[in-house]
């Protein structure tokens, strides 16, 4: 490959290397600029000379200010660049610039699983709820048994989950911060795609009684399936207990093997967007095209969630003027607040976001990560704002706020999605159970190294042989073939399911 840097903006005075094995010193680019040093992949060079205290700008915004002269040609890395504060949160601009509607989409379908409760889902689960860790061991026995000698059984039903968690006793179950966690893993337990119908295994004596994490409206507690608590009397031994499970289960089991995929609109889907061991070409590949297909779905008619509230906080200004109304803006503005403040009370801030990996990926601080990030939002005008723990109903874009950290993030988004986009730029196995997770790699030598984990190769956006329009495409495509059944992803394929981590705010006692 000849020697290429991608620079985002016309005002951008930094770029990005492309070659796969970096440029060594002494290399020139059709511009003119010639290399002072050698720069690894996906790092960054200075395309003139820069001034100590000058802005080092990307995307066409301010990343960080130099704090000595860099000469035109040499690397410009995170220790040459100071953090800049974060954009004040009183003086942003609310709905000044809200995105017209582009043409809808019509005709666009996938074969989904319709619920009772009017959701729609893209698998056909068997789930079983947990009001306590204490119990997550007996129900992942039961699991086991359940695919082992019931599942097969049962052919059209695709599988088995245990809604384990770290949760449920130990902690302050009535302070303010715990309605988070309790509000997700009822939302993730009644999901639509468990046909809203969970099994539920309780202990007894835990703070977080069935009561508590369900409605007593609720099916659940009612008519439905049983809630099997550990603790009563006539549950004599584990086996007597792995037995009750089991029972239940097939019960259940004989209800969803009738259950056929159906002919919907795309409007059903519910898309959580998410990034994990981004690099520096996360925001120039992976997440322009995700942010395509989210315009393509969002046109559609369908709910595409985006969050991480670190990774957002110092793009937050590119977001409030295309809030749909004021209300909108005002509450983006709320979450960015309540995550300073949160951060705040625990000695931190965002500059704790960046990772070792997404530094050796070429990203200087958090303000360069959260330009690179909000790619994944396209260009539609913000609908509405979630917050911790709240199920997303709205219909558009949405942004629903969750920690930046993979394993949370997951957790909270899938308190309503029914699909998951997952970028990344060094690598991750990350997966659910409950929801296909699509994997979008930023670089291509990432995509033929983990040739059998990466569903969508991206990086053939640096190379010129793919368009952002080209590969949102063939995402867009993509995800209504995993939603239908007829294609799956790789962490389906090889069953990387990572375990659930609820937020939790609240204190531990």
């Amino acid at each position: 490959m000849e020697p290429r840097y991608v620079q985002v903006n016309a005002r951008d005075n930094v770029a990005i290397i492309v070659n796969p094995e970096g440029l060594a010193a002494g290399v020139a680019f059709p511009s003119g600029l010639a290399l002072r040093e050698a720069v690894p992949q996906a790092h960054k060079v200075s395309l003139r000379d820069l001034e100590a205290g000058e802005c080092i700008v990307r995307y066409g915004e301010v990343i960080g200010r130099a704090n000595r002269a860099i000469p035109a040609g040499f690397w410009v890395r995170e220790d040459m660049l100071d953090l800049p504060a974060a954009p004040p949160l009183d003086e942003l601009p609310l709905a000044t610039n809200v995105p017209a509607p582009q043409p809808a989409l019509h005709g666009y379908t996938f074969d989904g699983y319709c619920n009772d409760d009017g959701s729609v889902g893209t698998k056909n689960l068997l789930g079983i709820a947990t009001t306590v860790q204490c119990v997550a061991p007996t129900v992942e026995y039961a699991v086991r048994r359940i695919q082992a000698e019931l599942l097969p059984r049962y052919p059209n039903v695709d599988g088995v989950v245990a809604i384990t968690h770290t949760y449920g006793c130990g902690v302050a179950i009535d302070a303010p911060g715990a309605a988070v966690p309790v509000q997700t893993l009822r939302h993730i337990s009644l999901h639509a795609n468990l046909a809203g119908l969970p099994l539920v295994v309780s202990l007894g004596c835990e703070k977080m009684q069935p009561a508590r994490l369900f409605s007593s409206d609720l099916p659940v507690l009612g008519d439905g399936p049983a809630v099997i608590r550990m603790q009563d009397e006539e549950l004599r031994g584990f086996g007597n207990i792995i037995g009750a499970i089991m029972r239940a289960a097939e019960q259940r089991l004989e209800e969803l093997n009738r259950r056929r995929r159906q002919t919907v609109p795309a409007s059903e889907l519910v898309v959580g967007l998410q990034c994990g061991g981004s690099d520096a070409f996360s925001g120039v590949t992976c997440n322009p095209a995700v942010g395509y297909a989210a315009d393509l779905l969002v046109r559609a008619g369908a709910t595409v969630m985006f969050s991480e509230v670190t990774e957002v906080r110092d793009a937050v200004h590119l977001l409030t003027p295309r809030c749909a109304t004021e209300e909108v803006g005002r509450a983006l503005v709320r979450e960015m607040r309540w995550y300073d403040e949160y951060l705040g009370r625990g000695h931190a801030d965002r500059s704790a976001n960046p990772t070792p990996g997404n530094k050796r990926g070429g990203l200087a601080n958090v303000v360069e990560k959260a330009l690179g990030s909000v790619a994944k939002a396209g260009s539609s005008a913000l609908a509405a704002v979630a917050s911790h723990g709240e199920k997303v109903m709205a219909k558009g874009l949405v942004f629903a706020a969750t920690p930046a950290g993979d394993f949370v993030c997951g957790t909270q988004q899938l308190a309503s999605m029914n699909m998951h986009v997952f970028t990344t730029g060094e690598g991750s196995p990350y997966g659910l159970a409950m929801v296909p997770v699509v994997k979008v790699s930023s670089r291509t030598s990432l995509a033929e190294r983990w040739y059998d984990l990466i569903d969508v190769d991206a990086g053939r956006i640096a190379t010129g042989e793919a368009t952002i329009q080209d590969v949102g495409r063939e995402l867009f495509q993509f995800l209504l073939d995993a939603a239908s059944g007829r294609r799956k992803t790789w962490t389906d394929h090889w069953g990387l399911h990572n375990a659930l981590a609820p937020f939790n705010p609240g204190p531990v006692t």
